[in-house]
């Protein structure tokens, strides 16, 4: 299955847009944009991690905007292009309102993990905050795999294709792995996780398979 016309799916068009318009505005605006709508773990306020006039502190808004703001342009590539190969799948399939439900269960989802994570961190000195769609856009690479799971992937390291339900597989256990050990700094993996995770909760409640039942099944 392959990405379907960007006219035909208005919420991953609108999320490209706002994603290329708050990238530009960090490029204009440079880390005044981190400062206020980066997330930032608790009890970091005050701290001066490299940034000039210092952190106001966590924000309820930081939990969305974090992922509208991307350290680099290969950062905003790599999220946009999965966020159209495999947003544009399941924004046909679901429909537009459903489609935008999950990316922000996801997006939040990811955020909350993340959170509670870089707390963990704060009174060991390490101070820092997240950003990027990730953590939705591996919540997206989940539903994709639990929608299509037949669904052929080509890997590019190795070259070989590979279904998409081994694929979410494999890569959240190095996720996981990466996370715990603590291999790749500076690569939220357990917001990675964390979108994975929701995703999966809000694909089971729409399914009917957990204790609190929603009006109507979206799926089976």
């Amino acid at each position: 299955m392959g990405p379907t016309n960007l006219n035909d799916t208005p919420v991953v068009m609108t999320l490209l847009i706002a994603n290329a318009i708050g990238f530009l505005a960090y490029m204009l605006l440079g880390p005044a944009m981190i400062i206020h709508f980066g997330l930032w773990p608790l009890g970091a306020e005050g701290m001066r991690p490299g940034l000039s006039g210092g952190i106001p502190g966590f924000e309820f808004w930081q939990l969305v905007s974090y992922g509208f703001l991307h350290g680099g342009l290969l950062h905003l590539f790599v999220n946009m292009f999965a966020l159209w190969m495999f947003g544009t799948a399941l924004e046909s399939f679901w429909g537009s309102r459903p489609f935008l439900t999950f990316y922000l269960v996801c997006l939040v989802g990811a955020g909350v993990i993340q959170l509670v994570v870089a707390t963990m961190a704060v009174d060991s000195g390490s101070v820092y905050p997240t950003v990027g769609a990730s953590g939705a856009v591996f919540g997206i690479l989940l539903g994709f795999a639990m929608m299509f799971p037949n669904q052929q992937l080509m890997l590019l390291f190795p070259p070989i294709p590979l279904k998409a339900k081994y694929f979410v597989v494999l890569y959240g256990a190095f996720e996981l792995y990466a996370g715990v050990t603590g291999s790749m700094s500076g690569v939220a993996h357990f917001a990675h996780l964390g979108g994975m995770a929701f995703g999966l909760l809000m694909i089971m409640y729409w399914r009917g398979n957990l204790p609190i039942k929603p009006e109507r099944r979206l799926m089976r």
